[in-house]
């Protein structure tokens, strides 16, 4: 009885490792909202800032953030107007370098779709439209689509910067096409499984949110006027709510919690906060706030209350998630990326700032702050926490900080 007990032990120990090596990666971190669960951070930096532990550069030009699967660190970046997955060992050393096709070298060149990675594929969207499936190991094509010539899509002004959403055998991305609007592809030999007109809308910058209902799963988005909600199963838009700006960008996932989604987009559009009904079949409008308008940095929500910077303001705010009743705004650092864990806010602004604050609607208690010298270009990329260090791509450049 003893050894039958060791060996379903030891068997459910390795079916746990394979399930977790399955579980596709997301950005903006596990849940794909930007709250990771580290603890034991520091709280507050010296007055240098953060440790460096290393700084890897020769990414390219790109946008990307890092994807952690298979004790590699995975970036995409752009060099010669061509895309390349680089897998970067935790010590800083490059262990794998590999072309996917030509990337987008218009307006605010280089890579910005991140990578995902589920089991030994890893999946990579390019700014001009082609989604291509390779091997994780050693980047071997499986298979590759271009998607805006495949499902009649359209590429919009400044390049696709969507990341792929992986659930199960699928791959959900936006084509943006009058008929093929959104579509999900059989991850594994991308072979078309459904697709939605949905609202026949451009696609807008936007990585989608995949809600897991008790009745349903739903996929949710921006399109270049609206907010879609749709069937994850079969594709049927459920409904849609207008939200647009000038520009018709609409970069941030929206955020999900206890029934509720906030969707908010830049340039002084904002955010409004819609209750889903038990199943998800419609939506109501709750609250709507117009300095919520963060163009590409995304929010947190945390213990009840957003956080997060605006765009035409330029202030970090905190908004009660009910009420959406604002309780501070703060210019001390620029607008910028946020991310959450332990209780601390972690501002990146767009001038290059990275600032460390407390989670609190009590003010914005900026503890410490430090600037990213290292790298090139814009400030936009999405850091990462992993493993007590926060991961910060700066055009080609990641370095790896010491925060605990």
């Amino acid at each position: 009885m003893a050894k039958k007990a060791f060996f379903l032990f030891i068997l459910l120990g390795f079916t746990g490792i394979a399930l977790f090596a399955q579980t596709p990666t997301k950005w903006r971190g596990p849940n794909g909202n930007g709250v990771y669960n580290e603890t034991g951070l520091l709280k507050q930096w010296p007055e240098s800032g953060p440790e460096i532990i290393w700084h890897f550069d020769g990414l390219g030009e790109g946008h990307s953030s890092p994807a952690f699967a298979n004790g590699l660190i995975y970036l995409s970046g752009m060099e010669d107007q061509t895309g390349y997955i680089y897998a970067i060992s935790p010590a800083g050393e490059l262990q794998l370098k590999v072309p996917y096709g030509e990337e987008f070298h218009e307006s605010y060149p280089g890579s910005r779709s991140t990578p995902v990675i589920a089991g030994d594929l890893l999946y990579i969207y390019s700014g001009h439209g082609v989604l291509t499936c390779m091997t994780a190991a050693d980047g071997e094509v499986k298979w590759r689509k271009d998607v805006f010539n495949d499902f009649d899509g359209e590429n919009i002004r400044w390049g696709v910067t969507e990341t792929p959403v992986v659930n199960g055998d699928v791959i959900y991305i936006t084509p943006g096409g009058k008929t093929n609007n959104v579509i999900a592809l059989n991850r594994h030999n991308g072979n078309l499984i459904w697709s939605s007109p949905a609202k026949g809308e451009l696609s807008a910058y936007c990585t989608p949110l995949l809600v897991e209902l008790p009745s349903r799963k739903l996929l949710v988005t921006h399109t270049a006027d609206h907010i879609i909600g749709l069937d994850a199963e079969d594709g049927e838009m459920l409904w849609s709510h207008p939200q647009t700006n000038r520009w018709q960008v609409h970069a941030n996932t929206p955020i999900y919690h206890d029934g509720g989604l906030f969707c908010f987009s830049g340039y002084g559009q904002g955010g409004v906060k819609l209750e889903l009904n038990a199943d998800g079949s419609s939506v109501e409008k709750a609250w709507t706030n117009e300095h919520l308008d963060s163009r590409i940095g995304g929010m947190v929500m945390v213990d009840g209350y957003l956080y997060g910077s605006g765009d035409n303001s330029r202030e970090w705010r905190c908004v009660d998630w009910e009420t959406g009743e604002e309780k501070y705004a703060s210019n001390e650092i620029g607008k910028g990326v946020i991310i959450y864990a332990d209780g601390m806010l972690y501002c990146y602004s767009d001038r290059g700032e990275l600032g460390l604050a407390e989670a609190t609607p009590e003010g914005f208690n900026l503890k410490s702050k430090t600037r990213v010298d290292l790298g090139s270009g814009q400030h936009w990329s999405h850091p990462v926490i992993r493993d007590g260090r926060l991961y910060l791509r700066h055009g080609n450049t990641l370095i790896a900080y010491k925060i605990k």
